[in-house]
């Protein structure tokens, strides 16, 4: 059983307007992410400390505000573990217009057949373009085991950690080769963050020369 939570908690600064609910291709972003997500989802789960603002999504998702106010990406990824029904949990920026279903099905496999805590993809090239600090770790696009990673995270947020990945040390990570990425993300772009109106248009560019509206 998989808990999908979408993660809507950004300060959106480069954009200068929340990117979650600016419009992609006529509809608010977020959207375009949920409806690629859902169909694995038994869960799904938006964390926002601006719930009235998502009130106009879908009725069978819960939206769930910073159960660690102010302690950024891990207080973040914190909220999304402990807010999830379900053991498996896949964590999912709400700023990736080619958020894959695909890859995130097959990390969750690998996690189960693997007895792995984390599964994600470190892929550094992106991770410098984009001005990353995780070591080149995609934390917004991976999948993880609750039981194991809700302590883990918690000890790291007491000891006053912030990196995102601080705690990766603690548990049994498994990171994504890059033919196992291909395989499920063949034009590369599961982990594009849209972090500027440049790069907005430009998704949408790419949204629009793509069959069906993007990979699958």
């Amino acid at each position: 059983m998989l808990t999908v939570c979408i993660q809507a908690g950004g300060q959106s600064s480069r954009m200068g307007e929340d990117k979650a609910l600016k419009p992609f291709l006529g509809r608010p972003l977020i959207q375009r992410v949920i409806e690629r997500l859902s169909p694995i989802a038994d869960e799904l789960i938006v964390t926002t400390n601006r719930p009235d603002d998502y009130a106009f999504l879908d009725l069978r998702l819960t939206l769930r505000a910073d159960l660690k106010p102010g302690r950024g990406a891990l207080g973040g990824l914190y909220t999304a573990i402990a807010s999830a029904a379900h053991p498996i949990v896949a964590v999912v920026a709400c700023d990736m217009p080619f958020a894959s279903a695909k890859l995130i099905e097959a990390a969750g496999r690998l996690l189960i057949e693997e007895e792995a805590d984390v599964v994600i993809a470190r892929v550094a090239p992106r991770a410098e373009r984009a001005g990353k600090s995780e070591e080149g770790y995609e934390p917004l696009h991976a999948v993880y085991r609750r039981e194991t990673c809700l302590p883990a995270i918690e000890a790291a947020i007491d000891a006053d950690q912030w990196k995102a990945i601080a705690w990766f040390p603690h548990v049994k990570v498994r990171i994504l080769t890059p033919e196992e990425i291909k395989r499920y993300d063949p034009l590369g772009l599961a982990f594009w963050n849209v972090n500027t109106p440049e790069e907005f248009a430009e998704a949408e560019r790419i949204t629009l020369s793509l069959p069906r509206g993007g990979q699958g």
